[in-house]
């Protein structure tokens, strides 16, 4: 094993803290594959992360003596496998295995700790799709799926976890415990469901994927506006999706969604922190990079679409506005009727009273801001916006544009009540300002 080692400098010439950073960082990208592939023999996503966690821990006391593999994905499966075969011999699971995975690789002959080494070197892409359909189970809580999808999908730790949402690290722990004890307790299968049922989770994953963006692009409470950081994680999910689905016009429908939303990540915020909103960005610090991706998954979407004669998702049709932004050189240059239209279609294809407030703002800057009152005014007694902070938001916006300062000023600062982000209540508080020193 040492000889694949790479030795490039004596071991007490690199700090440790430099190899423990290039652990961390190989971790991330290697434990889902680590963790699917376990999966699949050991059949038991709690069990398999932990046979992960144990190759880590070995990495962890021989790599900063030794240095680092050549090939350290490679290393880690090698000694996770390792670990599967022990587990299985101590705990006399060998046995029972034999006709699972024999029926896998033969059907008939009894299987050997080869066999084993045979299976879980095996390629990863199905083990992948598998891991990420049973992270976001519809059994379990949204908030489950999500702590879940992250800590085995993203590689991220539990404290992580809780940093990026804000919560107590306990919190995130019993979930991601729960989480696995209900998918063990139910005996879900390890396995990409087919037919309608496919469809169905497949829904429930990329609501997964885009919960983590969005937490990401507008952060629900703290002091800060984004975490790049979150935005990051589910794009990398999301790409690993589409590489593995590259049939499902929704996948690539998300994927375009967040890379042309993160190409504005930089644009979003002041050098002081301070959020600026999307017709007050500087549009030359959009990532072009981000947008030229974005496009190009639309364009695969559509074509996919094309071809069978369907028509769009919700997020294909999402991904479509977000098109329209991206391909408008100036705030001025954006069409606005387009983006109404496409909203309407998108309301009609998943209602949702947010959608339509979205239509009203797209209505209201074709139209002008009368007519986007009038959709926004039928909106404000639908139960599901009561705590809605957007909702008052728009309406002051509106508000403000026709002149009725004290009304605007009114629904700004009720806006700032109910958000629990600390940048976001302070922008709104300041236009609540801005009503009293224009009407003066």
């Amino acid at each position: 094993m040492l000889s694949s080692f790479v030795m490039p400098q004596a071991a007490d010439s690199q700090p440790t803290q430099e190899i423990h950073r290039s652990i961390d960082a190989i971790w991330r990208i290697e434990s889902p594959r680590l963790i699917a592939a376990l999966t699949r023999i050991v059949r038991d996503v709690g069990l398999a992360e932990d046979l992960a966690q144990d190759a880590l821990v070995v990495a962890l006391e021989r790599w900063p003596q030794a240095g680092i593999p050549d090939n350290p994905g490679a290393w880690l499966m090698a000694t996770a496998k390792h670990r599967a075969i022990d587990n299985l011999r101590r705990n006399k699971l060998l046995d029972r295995k034999h006709e699972q995975l024999g029926y896998e690789l033969t059907g008939t002959r009894q299987l050997t700790p080869d066999d084993i080494n045979d299976a879980i070197d095996s390629p990863v892409a199905d083990d992948l799709l598998r891991l990420i359909f049973i992270s976001c189970h519809p059994i379990l809580s949204a908030e489950s799926r999500v702590a879940l999808t992250l800590r085995l999908l993203g590689g991220l730790t539990t404290d992580e976890i809780a940093r990026a949402f804000l919560l107590s690290e306990p919190t995130v722990a019993q979930r991601i415990v729960r989480a696995k004890r209900t998918l063990s307790d139910a005996k879900i299968p390890f396995e990409v469901p087919r037919g309608d049922e496919f469809t169905a989770r497949l829904a429930s994953v990329l609501q997964v994927i885009y919960l983590v963006f969005n937490e990401g692009y507008a952060a629900t409470a703290g002091d800060d506006w984004t975490r790049p950081a979150l935005c990051e994680d589910a794009l990398r999910l999301g790409r690993i999706l589409a590489e593995l689905t590259p049939d499902e016009p929704e996948v690539h429908g998300l994927v375009s969604l967040m890379e042309i939303q993160a190409s504005r990540l930089h644009a979003r915020i002041s050098p002081t922190g301070e959020p600026i909103l999307l017709l007050n960005q500087d549009r030359t610090r959009w990532d072009q990079l981000l947008i030229g991706r974005g496009l190009a998954a639309l364009t695969a979407a559509e074509n996919l679409l094309a071809s069978s004669n369907t028509q769009p998702g919700p997020y294909v049709l999402q991904a479509a506005i977000a098109a329209c932004h991206a391909r408008a050189a100036t705030a001025e240059d954006t069409d606005w009727t387009r983006i109404s239209q496409i909203y309407l279609q998108l309301n009609f294809t998943a209602p949702s009273p947010i959608i339509e407030l979205n239509r009203a703002v797209a209505i209201s800057m074709a139209e002008g801001p009368a007519a986007g009152l009038a959709i926004v005014d039928t909106l404000t007694g639908i139960p599901s916006l009561k705590g809605y902070h957007l909702l008052p938001s728009v309406r002051g916006d509106l508000l403000f544009k026709l002149n009725r300062f004290d009304e605007a000023r009114a629904e700004f600062e009720r806006a700032a009540s109910l958000t629990r982000n600390a940048r976001e209540q302070a922008l709104l508080l300041d236009r609540a300002k801005a009503c009293v020193s224009t009407k003066a």
